[in-house]
């Protein structure tokens, strides 16, 4: 394969015998080391004639040296825009608010500069059309602030862009635009000064108007040639990949007086095309990588992302067998680890002043933890093999139940930390002071890291060094930085835009590229990624002040141009390769239309040698093997040592509920990660309830409860919740938010239920004894195959006697209701619906057997639910006739159930069965 530039240089060098005073001038900085690399392959014994290597410059810096001027960035042009701001304005915007609109502005006046408009025709032409809307025949035309502001806004265009273009122009430093609307004033003296050299343009398609204005000039001075990369098949039909080079040709002199001689026919060649849809971007990239495995050698392949966002998942998911890659484009800047250090750092101050935490300089738990768990900082924490301060600070924080946390709090857990990095990390906590400081301890802190970093981490860390650099110096020189979230804002619009840029070998193994850097460059094999409508061309939307109209009424590009533009690169890409594999998105989401592009059906229509297919991932079927331990000696001796301490209700019903969380709890002894407490968890709020009550009941034990005496209970009612909230709630807040709401509904369960309670005592004929709360209740069982007895014990709520009916009470906070509590056969029991009544009837099993009871008299078992309260006292029912139900528990049905508990009891000290996991959970 023949590639464009070896054949321009071919050409060039039939009538060029000395190279000291040409200039190569090329679109991008890269496709000048591919003329270097193939000058050197091809024609190094004609360089060694000639002596010289032609200068190569990119059109970037050829417009530079045009202009006299230099280009300064995006962040440096917006602190200067703001200053000619503030002197065109009596009442100027905050500088966080102007940044929000002037990135937008200085983009537009860069296009109009770009393209030679007349400024002040386009901004009158725009004030005029927004008058037009506020006339109104009535002469009544009602306008709203933001009307008003808008309104006003666009007046003002012109006289920011006069006063702007000013500035730069007298200080020679500007943005692109600029810099080419100079050029195109200084152009004539520029080539009268360089009459001796002689300038190849080679390689460009789509030009601005300054661009066109610069490159004819050149033409028709007679010291320039120009070589298009354009086929005959685009060029003499009316495709849109042509369509620039064909406009040139009709409104450039020059081309009225000579013929474009670099149109060639590669694309009509024979070539191996694929067109191959894949579902999601990952299977895109991941088939991508099998094709690339497939492939010889990567000397001459290029794999082109449409969709640049897609490079970390590409680094991640290339063969084992690429050994060199050389990447064009940068790695973004949001997804390098050091983002999220920053970031972590910013929020510590932004959320203390959201929590109104400032004053006190209290820190939100999360901030803190989320810092000092940071890959970065952890690293630096680690006392010794098991012990890393980071972990020892966010287990305390759990244990105490700390939303925040204070910077004395902070010092004491760094103390056993080396001196000098416990100095550096103190300092990130310190009390907001001022930008210029903030940013130097956030320069320190990259500092510090360096020192332990390996040579990818230490790129990260300069990246970041040198943009904090940048803005602690612009801060200095401008002060317009006031307050951290400014800051933060400016930080976020940088990592946006802003990238890593790679080094390495640029001419060595695969090349994987964006399609903007595909320009001049040719390869044999092509893989090109995320080929759909929305990415290749990309979307419609432009965020500009111009509408569209007025676009088309001045000559200024819009998304036709764009897709033009798109279409150029795209089919320019595919003339001389041979292996095509060309990859979309399937999908219908939010990250990708699912269409593909209108490039892929046009070159369907184009050519008959394309194959399609459309894959999906290997998705390899394998059928659920569900948990199983087997019961070893160390189980069967742990399950003996719970059979003496002994086994509670709820650890039964977890073992019924599933046997693998119950071998985690009581086997292995593995409890839930203790976590703050922010909002106030159910468990807790039920915990509170019962130990009120408890407070509330304990005095009256062994007595009859009296009106009087609940009464007297109503009035400690609030007193006790908000008393036992500050114990289980620790350090938690119940005066404001949805904790404050929990706290109520706590507060009214207690008085809702004291309230039921005096309801039964007013009746004359209820006669109710306390006869103990919170009982502990224990009881040893034989069962039949097992060598030692086996202990059950439970604590009850409340036991009570009800007009001579002995009670037995469990409170649940949640919602309980009578068909939990009604079983017609103790073998439904395993069900989960039957899992409250296990418990009733473990408790009532258990006070019989602790106070050797009289069956002689009545006995009942029940729940009372707090979320269910006008149904009262829910018992035990036996019954399958509603009309007359069956709540007596008597000794029958005890032994009942409780041959049916000693088969599960069978069950688990059974060394033969494992404990299997459950399946179908619902929860």
């Amino acid at each position: 394969m023949q590639s464009f530039i070896s054949e321009t240089l071919d050409t060039i060098l039939q009538n060029t015998k000395s190279f000291e005073n040409v200039v190569f001038v090329l679109p991008s900085q890269r496709a000048g080391v591919f003329v270097k690399e193939t000058f050197k392959k091809n024609f190094s014994t004609t360089l060694k004639k000639a002596g010289f290597l032609p200068e190569i410059i990119n059109i970037g810096d050829f417009v530079e040296e045009i202009s006299e001027m230099k280009k300064i960035d995006a962040v440096q042009l917006l602190f200067h825009f703001y200053t000619i701001y503030k002197e065109q304005e009596e009442s100027p915007d905050s500088f966080d608010v102007f940044s929000s609109w002037a990135f937008t502005l200085l983009q537009d006046f860069n296009e109009i500069d770009q393209h030679l408009i007349n400024s002040r025709e386009i901004f009158v032409y725009l004030r005029d059309i927004h008058r037009l809307r506020k006339w109104s025949v009535k002469g009544a035309f009602k306008e709203t602030e933001l009307m008003k502001d808008h309104f006003s806004f666009m007046e003002k265009l012109n006289k920011y862009y006069d006063a702007f273009y000013q500035f730069l122009v007298e200080n020679n430093i500007g943005y692109q635009g600029v810099l080419y609307r100079e050029s195109t004033k200084k152009v004539a003296d520029f080539i009268r000064r360089n009459q001796q050299k002689k300038y190849f343009f080679i390689g460009f398609n789509a030009l601005n108007a300054a661009e066109e204005l610069l490159f004819e000039q050149f033409l028709l001075h007679g010291n320039a040639e120009a070589y298009w990369d354009i086929d005959k098949t685009f060029y003499e039909s009316q495709h849109q990949a042509g369509s620039f080079l064909r406009k040139y040709k009709t409104r450039w002199k020059y081309y009225q007086q000579h013929s474009i001689q670099t149109v060639k026919d590669f694309f009509s060649e024979r070539k191996h095309i694929e067109v191959i849809g894949a579902s999601k971007n990952i299977t895109q990239i991941k088939y991508a990588g099998e094709i690339l495995e497939k492939l010889p050698n990567y000397n001459n392949t290029a794999l082109v992302l449409a969709d640049e966002t897609l490079l970390p998942i590409t680094l991640n998911s290339l063969p084992a067998t690429v050994n060199a890659i050389n990447i064009t484009m940068g790695y973004p800047l949001k997804d390098i680890p050091t983002t999220s250090l920053i970031f972590a750092i910013f929020q510590l101050f932004l959320h203390q002043e959201k929590l109104e935490k400032k004053e006190s300089n209290f820190f939100y738990h999360k901030d803190v933890v989320r810092l000092v768990k940071d890959a970065a900082i952890y690293q630096l924490l680690q006392l010794d093999e098991y012990t890393n301060v980071a972990d020892v600070l966010s287990e305390t924080v759990a244990e105490e139940n700390n939303t925040f946390i204070s910077p004395e709090e902070i010092i004491t857990f760094l103390s056993p930390v080396e001196e000098g990095i416990k100095e550096k990390i103190v300092t990130i906590f310190n009390p907001f002071v001022s930008i210029s400081e903030f940013l130097n301890r956030i320069i320190e802190l990259i500092n510090l890291l360096k020192e332990n970093a390996n040579e990818l981490e230490k790129e990260y860390l300069f990246r970041f060094y040198t943009a904090f650099t940048q803005l602690q110096n612009l801060h200095n020189e401008f002060g317009y930085v006031q307050d951290l979230k400014t800051l933060h804002q400016f930080f976020r619009q940088l990592i946006q835009s802003e990238s890593l840029s790679f080094q390495g070998e640029p001419l060595q193994g695969l090349q994987l590229m964006g399609v903007l850097e595909t320009r001049v460059l040719d390869f044999e094999n092509v893989i090109i990624t995320s080929v759909n409508e929305g990415v290749l061309p990309g979307n419609h939307q432009q965020n500009t002040f111009i509408p569209f109209d007025v676009k088309i009424e001045f000559g200024l590009p819009t998304y036709r141009e764009k897709d033009a533009l798109f279409s150029y690169h795209f089919f320019r890409l595919l003339q001389r390769a041979k292996n095509i594999y060309i990859l979309y998105n399937t999908e219908h989401d939010v990250f990708g239309s699912g269409e593909k592009s209108r490039f892929v059906t046009q070159l369907a229509m184009m050519r008959d040698d394309i194959t399609e297919k459309i894959i999906s991932p290997k998705v390899v079927t394998s059928p659920v093997q569900l948990k199983e331990i087997q019961k070893d000696k160390k189980v069967l001796e742990r399950l003996q040592e719970l059979a003496q301490k002994g086994i509670s209700p709820s650890a039964l019903t977890n073992y019924l509920y599933n046997p693998i969380a119950f071998y985690k709890q009581k086997i292995l002894k593995i409890n839930e990660l203790d976590d703050v407490e922010e909002t106030v968890a159910a468990n807790t709020m039920g915990t509170v309830v019962h130990d009120t009550l408890e407070a509330l009941y304990k005095p009256f034990e062994g007595k009859f409860l009296q009106v009087e005496d609940v009464e007297n209970m109503q009035k400690k009612t609030k007193e006790l919740v908000s008393f036992y909230f500050s114990k289980h709630f620790k350090n938690g807040d119940v005066t404001t938010g949805k904790n404050r709401l929990i706290f109520e509904v706590a507060n009214r369960f207690v008085e809702n239920f004291l309230l039921k309670e005096k309801q039964l005592l007013k009746d004359e004929n209820n006669q109710l004894k306390i006869i103990a709360t919170e009982q502990e209740l224990s009881s040893e069982i034989r069962v039949e195959g097992i060598n030692f007895p086996i202990k059950i014990k439970g604590i009850v709520d409340r036991i009570d006697e009800l007009n001579g009916v002995t009670r037995i009470i469990d409170y649940k906070t949640g919602m309980v209701d009578s068909t939990n509590l009604k079983v017609l056969d103790f073998e439904v029991i395993r069900d989960l619906k039957y899992h409250k009544a296990i418990q009733v009837m473990l408790y009532a099993f258990l006070y019989t057997q602790d106070t050797q009871f009289n069956f002689d008299k009545p006995l009942e078992a029940g729940i009372i639910s707090f979320k269910n309260l006008k149904s009262g006292f829910l018992q035990m029912n036996f019954s399958s006739n509603y009309r007359k139900p069956d709540n007596a528990i008597t000794e029958e049905k005890l032994e009942e159930f409780m041959t049916e508990i000693k088969v599960v009891l069978t069950e688990l000290y059974n060394p033969a069965l494992s404990f299997v996991e459950a399946t179908n959970l619902p929860y």
